[in-house]
């Protein structure tokens, strides 16, 4: 029942929205606020991401995060990957990832650690109107001596102008909720 209705709403919107197909080169810049789950540990910080199109269906993508966490502890996270893009209508694209994550704590006085691992991903860009874009999709990250995590990832932007966005993000796991007010510059339109 619940995937009926979604790809209902989805044809309905189809009709009334009028992307001219997504475009994958575009650079982020955004300011989060983390949640460490059953802890008093929060903090915020910023991010920097971009993708590039390498044809029509790849794009290869990287992004930085650096965030202040409550009592001096420092969070850095690197990733950068590869992704496929295919359009399932005019206005609704399905994109899968594969990436490589590296992450590094210092908690000052304490130590410090870093690990790495790969990632993958999956989900939908839609484009509710020429103006409005709705993403929503579910990653993995396999840490080699960490542990995993899956995350549920959504996001919608306001295109302003055909180069600029704004766009609110939240990701969801087990153990870490994040909020993301990001800014979009396209390079490629």
């Amino acid at each position: 029942m619940v995937r009926s209705t979604l790809v209902f709403l989805i044809f309905v919107f189809s009709a009334s929205a009028s992307a001219e197909g997504f475009d994958y080169n575009y650079l982020d810049l955004g300011y989060g606020i983390i949640d460490v789950d059953n802890t008093n540990v929060d903090g915020d910080g910023f991010g920097l991401g971009g993708s590039y199109a390498i044809n029509d269906d790849f794009y290869v993508f990287a992004g930085y995060q650096d965030a202040g966490l409550d009592f001096g502890v420092d969070f850095n996270a690197l990733n950068g990957g590869i992704g496929y893009h295919m359009g399932l209508s005019p206005v609704v694209d399905l994109v899968a990832e594969l990436s490589y994550q590296y992450v590094e704590i210092d908690a000052g006085g304490f130590g410090n650690a870093d690990d790495d691992g790969f990632g993958l991903g999956v989900g939908l860009r839609f484009a509710a109107t020429s103006e409005v874009e709705l993403d929503a999709g579910i990653g993995y990250v396999d840490f080699g001596s960490g542990g995993n995590d899956t995350a549920f990832n959504l996001a919608g932007l306001y295109s302003f102008t055909g180069a600029f966005a704004m766009g609110l993000s939240g990701s969801f796991s087990n153990d870490v909720s994040s909020y993301t007010l990001f800014g979009r510059i396209y390079f490629g339109r």
